[in-house]
């Protein structure tokens, strides 16, 4: 069998454990929670499905030329869609994953907004040039974006290893899970955008190992959405740990300050009863220090 007659049947496979994907997302309910998963999944199978109807048509109801143009096209927006929502999927994860530790998932996020910004920033301005096609444009910056992207997705799925015993989750989490997933999908996605610019063939034996790692990834997701999720255990941590003062820390950043009047209090801004209070206190604590005067006095006499 041929490697194009392989990548056929695997793109075949690809759209039918997507599907299967997508329905135990919604069986189970968590389509909503992962809803930019959903997206992601939706779009790989549209793209997937066009692309596999050009192939078919090539030569026959369309020229070459056109079928390619378009597939063109249909792979690289799609391409650039998934890792839009690749991104929203890891800020998703990391939301759930840090929800406990309220001061943390604040940081985190904010952070990770920084990231992806200034990643799509870089992206687009490294993509940009003066005689730059549309063509060249459209690989470069999706490239470039796929890189940033898997970066990330690579860099929350270490941090959700480490992290997972400490936030009350297990290996059987669906965090942990789409994570994994991610994390194979990022890091075929990384090499494959480096590949593409240097070999243009669409039937090598990389295409191959990629879609075989893409469909290993669906059948890890089918699992962990088909079986029901183990509870997220209490957090306990102790007093120590370095959660818990990150935590602390990143609860009081970005809160305002009190304000403390030291001197030089001008009494026109003070209420008239705010006044009486201050006077009554003032008269009181000198009666208190005269008669204890007059006591001292008697005792010194005596």
């Amino acid at each position: 069998m041929s490697t194009k007659a392989c990548l056929d049947l695997l793109g075949m496979l690809e759209i039918g454990l997507s599907l299967a994907a997508i329905f135990y997302l919604v069986r189970s309910e968590s389509a909503r929670e992962y809803w930019s998963l959903t997206s992601l999944l939706s779009v790989r199978v549209a793209a997937a499905i066009i692309g596999l109807t050009l192939d078919l048509m090539a030569g026959h109801l369309i020229s070459g030329l056109h079928a390619y143009v378009s597939y063109f096209f249909v792979y690289w927006i799609g391409f650039g869609i998934e890792t839009l929502l690749g991104v929203l999927t890891i800020y998703s994860i990391y939301r759930s994953a840090m929800a406990p530790l309220k001061g943390l998932q604040t940081l985190g996020m904010l952070m990770f907004k920084w990231a992806a910004a200034i990643s799509t920033v870089v992206a687009l301005a490294i993509s940009i040039g003066p005689r730059v096609r549309t063509t060249s444009f459209l690989i470069s910056a999706v490239s470039q974006m796929q890189r940033a992207s898997s970066v990330l997705t690579l860099s929350l799925l270490l941090f959700v290893c480490f992290a997972i015993r400490p936030m009350g989750l297990s290996y059987r989490s669906r965090i942990f899970g789409v994570s994994l997933g991610l994390g194979v999908i990022s890091t075929l996605n990384m090499i494959q955008s480096a590949w593409l610019t240097s070999n243009h063939s669409l039937y090598t034996v990389f295409n191959f190992v990629d879609a075989c790692a893409v469909c290993a990834t669906l059948g890890i997701w089918i699992r962990y959405f088909a079986m029901p999720e183990p509870a997220r255990r209490m957090i306990l941590l102790p007093t120590t740990s370095p959660f818990l003062r990150w935590n602390q820390i990143s609860e009081i950043l970005g809160h305002n300050p009190g304000f403390v009047a030291v001197g030089g209090l001008p009494p026109g801004i003070l209420a008239p009863a705010e006044l009486e209070i201050m006077r009554r206190a003032s008269a009181a604590k000198t009666a208190s220090a005269s008669a204890s005067q007059m006591v001292s006095a008697s005792s010194s006499a005596a």
